[in-house]
């Protein structure tokens, strides 16, 4: 069952020579993104630089080997690291070692779930996280991170707490604000915002990091009281399990459920954008084996839960990648700078690095989409605000939990609620249609029909039932038939059966014959199970409505047949 997962293998056995160039020159464009940002995220996580690099490294050479999609870059990615960074600290009641065990042993979690996930073939389950709430959650996230990278930009201690108390304590010391950090981080931040303008998809980035860097020494910029990043260690760690207890892996279940669930979402929504961008197929379910071979790696290998990152994605299809390979050749130039330029960044000041950070979650507060769902639904955006709240006033855990919570509401909402309408004939045809909406169908005399564009559930059949009695009641007394046009309704469950047999026995007290039209298979088969034919009347196979009026026509006062 692996070895079928590996389109990796198939990828290395197809490979095209003319692919390499576009590939390698990716990889090293990729990389080049990839280092500052890891860094920067793993110190959001509250981890050290080298966690992310680490978590990078061993994810990006496990990741192409599984994943469907030609584009996506695996990546330490901002919601993530805040997550990780958020939950973790009453854990590791201060331990620095524990903390990144904690962190590592999350990563294996992670792993697994998306293991369990791909056996079930769970990628269509992606789909209930409405893009509503996901756009609400990462507007959260940018704000929750502004508010910890602040105090690094000007120059002065941060504290802890929620967005408002961290607020609140910029507010309070903006007089402690070192003039010479501000100036770094403004520039830094200005030629990063240049940056994306003139040069959108380069590793702007890294020539800001370098400069950063360099500037230190240049400026003296240690003795003017800037914080620097301060010693990463060079070299590789050795990889193996994080050592913990079996209860640790109870604690934190609901943090890597949470990763899980963000990884899930953001890396199938980058991989269906390029899939469709590009015109090939992509396997949801067999993005998340990818996802759990990546973050196996990576917490083996003393990092971090990993994720598809957007920003690095884009990166990566601008430099011209062709396949994943990609992104194996990216964790190549990574190693090289684990292994050989790791003690160069001990001089990266702090400022340099907040405003990276910055400006690679600004994508995530997207004021465009807050505006769109204005105009489209106010529902929607309330929803989306809803999301940002739940992020903002209850953490980064419970604000992914909310969102969970409130997809599934807008799921339950729209499912139980829906569409239904009176048709009438099309002039000239046969054809039924929405008469609600198109009041030049005619209304047959005497007949009334009626269509719910939706399965019929347990959690729908009250609203379609007294929908059905408002529409019927609005025709007045002379309805001697009632169609249920059953075209529209592709399944029926136990309750549907049941008001279907309700709506049966109820009209034909108010001497009303009743009758199903263009019923399907699987739904004859349904009221056949739970004894509707027994109890009412044999369903015909897909009979059209014209034909059920023509048949009742012809003999008006029979009632159907086991009535």
């Amino acid at each position: 069952m692996i070895k079928g997962s590996l389109p990796g293998l198939r990828l290395l056995r197809d490979y095209q020579t003319e692919w390499l160039r576009g590939d390698v020159v990716a990889g090293v464009v990729l990389a080049a993104y990839l280092v500052p940002s890891a860094i920067g995220d793993a110190t959001l996580a509250g981890l050290t630089p080298e966690a992310g690099l680490y978590a990078c490294l061993f994810g990006g050479l496990v990741f192409w080997l599984f994943c469907s999609s030609r584009h996506t870059a695996v990546t330490v990615t901002s919601a993530i690291s805040l997550l990780v960074g958020s939950s973790l600290g009453e854990l590791a009641r201060g331990d620095a070692s524990r903390y990144a065990a904690l962190a590592a042993a999350t990563a294996l979690i992670v792993a697994a779930l998306g293991l369990a996930a791909w056996l079930m073939r769970a990628g269509s389950l992606v789909s209930f996280i409405s893009e509503t709430v996901m756009t609400g959650f990462k507007t959260g996230v940018a704000l929750h991170l502004a508010s910890t990278q602040l105090p690094k930009l000007l120059g002065f201690k941060g504290s802890h707490g929620d967005v408002w108390e961290r607020m609140g304590h910029v507010l309070s010391h903006l007089r402690e604000t070192n003039p010479t950090a501000l100036a770094l981080g403004a520039a830094a931040l200005g030629l990063l915002i240049l940056g994306k303008w003139l040069l959108p998809n380069r590793p702007v980035s890294l020539l800001v990091l370098v400069g950063g860097i360099a500037a230190v020494p240049l400026l003296g910029l240690e003795g003017r009281g800037v914080a620097l990043l301060g010693e990463v260690p060079q070299g590789l760690p050795t990889p193996g399990l994080p050592g913990l207890h079996l209860s640790d892996v109870n604690e934190l279940l609901p943090l890597a459920m949470a990763c899980f669930l963000l990884a899930a979402v953001e890396s199938v929504a980058i991989g269906r954008m390029f899939a469709r961008k590009h015109g090939y197929r992509l396997d949801a379910s067999q993005e998340f084996l990818a996802l759990a071979g990546a973050n196996l790696a990576a917490g083996l290998g003393r990092g971090l839960p990993i994720s598809g990152g957007m920003s690095q994605s884009l990166v990566n299809e601008g430099g011209g990648a062709r396949t994943p390979l990609s992104g194996l050749f990216a964790s190549g130039v990574v190693l090289a700078v684990v292994l050989f330029l790791a003690g160069l960044l001990r001089d990266l000041p702090q400022p340099v690095l907040a405003a990276i950070v910055l400006m690679a979650v600004s994508g995530l507060f997207k004021v465009s989409e807050l505006r769109r769902l204005w105009a489209f639904r106010r529902g929607e955006f309330g929803v989306a605000i809803a999301a940002i709240l739940g992020v903002l006033g209850s953490g980064l855990l419970r604000g992914v939990l909310i969102g969970v919570v409130l997809s599934l509401v807008l799921v339950l909402k729209r499912g139980s609620r829906p569409r239904t309408t009176e048709l009438g004939r099309v002039r000239g045809t046969d054809y039924f249609a929405d008469v609600v909406r198109h009041p030049e169908n005619e209304r047959i005399p005497g007949v009334f029909v009626f269509r719910c564009e939706a399965a019929l559930l347990y959690f729908n059949v009250e609203h379609v039932r007294d929908r059905f009695f408002e529409l019927l009641d609005a025709r007045g007394e002379g309805v001697k038939l009632a169609i249920f046009f059953m075209g529209s309704s592709p399944g029926v469950d136990l309750a549907g059966a049941e008001l279907l047999e309700e709506l049966h026995h109820a009209l034909r007290k108010r001497g009303i014959t009743f009758r199903l039209a263009e019923a399907r298979g699987e739904v004859r088969e349904t009221l056949r199970a739970a004894g509707f034919e027994e109890h009412c009347f044999r369903v015909v196979p897909i009979q059209p409505v014209a034909t059920v009026i023509s048949e009742w026509q012809a003999s008006p006062s029979e009632l159907p047949a086991g009535a």
